[in-house]
């Protein structure tokens, strides 16, 4: 028997394995014609071959050994592709039971067949994200107005003055939530650029003397009449899309690449650093190299720019004698405790207080104009008074999940561009929402940072929630595997 007659007789041999009810004399290449044009069929078929034929088959191939070869490697292909259907076919004299068992898994598999949003996307959004979300904006209402229904009532006569306008922002961010899930991460690409712009362009805005909005020394808002914006909270989400798609496209092994990332984030900050507001900034910074790092960047190139990032936050410490001032607060607030160290040893009165259950829900001492913006940066410490450090544990495991199942979703993104978009909006919450935690319990100095979903702010609660949608959205055109018969379906 010549190579390519054993060859064959091999491939016979796999195929009969799985194949029970062909014969076990058929050669591989007569099964791959017989399914090239379907003749060949699975039940009842026990087909013998005789000696001759045999015979004649090994002298037919014997004189035409080059197309034996190429035939029995396309009998390989058509047997592997028979092989993968076979899998979730029944056997040819399998039970009865087995035969049930097979129909209702073909039902099932039917009824689970879903809209082909992409070419090989899910179809579903991540529903267990979406329930966080909206759980820790629901929370995120009930304590502001516990935290302030007191100062509301002082400063504007309405008790529920800022939960009125959480509840506005909350209902406009699910309505854009769901706009948003429903655009595919390919339309969010094309836009990337521009929306870029449009964010540098609302920073720069809001130092012209008629839209912008100055408070406590800070020009950090748009006054567009009926309402305010904070064009901070989405410049840094606009800011993410950009490098996600500059990334997605470049090498960024290359240093020329890393830098022209830089160059999009530095912009970016720069701006925001004008307002003044340098814990946004660096959040910001952080979330650029994260974003570098999990695009490849060099980790020699991400350490040769730390050196400069850390002397450039030293110096704009140095420059502005407020930001001294909090850090020597930070070091030991009670050598100021009516001055840089008030808001700081006020919120430790507000958690110790609290201690592992807290002292009830409204029954927040520190929120009687003691514990400055109780309803904003410092939210975390009324919480902590209210429900005591199991509520403060909650809320942390509540972040924990959103950012796992931020990750999970840039894992099975379909591309590169919506895995770093994924990541990048992770990122940008939970840099935030840590840093915010760091603030409150004194671990980093204290700076101007919400808490993402449930401090009081409109801008950043519609503009985490658009993010949450954009999460959704990539979450539906995912691809956490491939199968053999994935592409039948389409």
């Amino acid at each position: 028997m010549n190579r390519a007659n054993a060859f064959d007789t091999r491939s016979h041999n796999a195929s009969a394995s799985v194949y029970p009810s062909a014969s076990a004399h058929t050669s591989v290449s007569e099964y791959a014609s017989g399914a090239s044009t379907g003749e060949y069929e699975r039940e009842g078929k026990h087909a013998s071959a005789s000696a001759g034929e045999r015979t004649h088959n090994a002298r037919s191939h014997s004189a035409h050994d080059g197309n034996a070869r190429t035939e029995s490697v396309r009998a390989l292909r058509v047997y592997a592709d028979e092989r993968a259907r076979a899998l979730r076919t029944p056997r040819a004299y399998g039970s009865a039971r087995e035969k049930r068992a097979y129909g209702r898994r073909a039902k099932a598999s039917k009824a689970e067949r879903m809209p082909s949003l992409s070419f090989i996307g899910n179809g579903r959004g991540d529903s267990v994200l979406s329930i966080v979300a909206i759980l820790l904006s629901l929370l995120g209402l009930l304590f502001i107005y516990s935290a302030s229904c007191y100062s509301a009532k002082v400063q504007t006569g309405d008790a529920f003055h800022y939960v009125k306008t959480q509840a506005v922002a909350l209902l406009l961010g699910v309505f854009s939530s769901v706009l948003l899930s429903n655009v595919k991460s390919s339309t969010l690409k094309k836009v990337s650029p521009l929306l870029y712009l449009v964010g540098l362009a609302l920073l720069g805005m809001v130092f012209l003397p008629v839209l912008g909005v100055e408070s406590y020394g800070a020009k950090r808002w748009l006054n567009l009449g009926f309402f305010t914006v904070q064009p901070s909270e989405y410049a840094k989400f606009f800011m993410v899309m950009a490098i996600a798609r500059f990334a997605s496209e470049a090498d960024m092994k290359k240093f020329v690449n890393v830098l022209f990332v830089l160059f999009l984030g530095g912009a970016v900050c720069v701006l925001i650093m004008l307002e003044p507001n340098m814990s946004i900034t660096m959040c910001a910074v952080a979330v650029v190299f994260v974003m570098l790092f999990a695009s490849g960047a060099r980790i020699k190139h991400l350490a040769l720019l730390i050196v400069p990032v850390v002397l450039g936050a030293v110096a704009l410490i140095l420059v502005e004698p407020y930001r001294m001032q909090r850090l020597l607060a930070f070091l030991d607030p009670w050598q100021s405790p009516l001055e840089e160290g008030y808001q700081l040893i006020q919120s430790y009165y507000a958690l110790g207080s609290g201690g592992l259950f807290g002292v009830g829900l409204f029954q927040s001492r520190q929120k009687y104009l003691f514990l400055p913006f109780a309803e904003s940066d410092f939210i975390l410490s009324i919480v902590g008074e209210e429900t005591g450090i199991f509520g403060i544990a909650a809320i942390m495991i509540l972040f924990f999940v959103f950012a796992k199942r931020g990750l999970k979703i840039a894992k099975e993104a379909s591309d590169r561009y919506s895995c770093y978009l994924a990541l990048g909006i992770t990122a940008v919450t939970s840099i935030q929402a840590m840093l915010n935690m760091a603030v409150v319990c004194g671990a980093i100095p204290p700076t101007g940072l919400p808490l993402p979903f449930m401090s009081a702010g409109g801008s950043s609660l519609v503009a985490y929630l658009c993010a949450v949608g954009v999460l959704q959205s990539i979450a539906k055109n995912s691809a956490p595997y491939l199968q053999p018969t994935s592409f039948a379906q389409l």
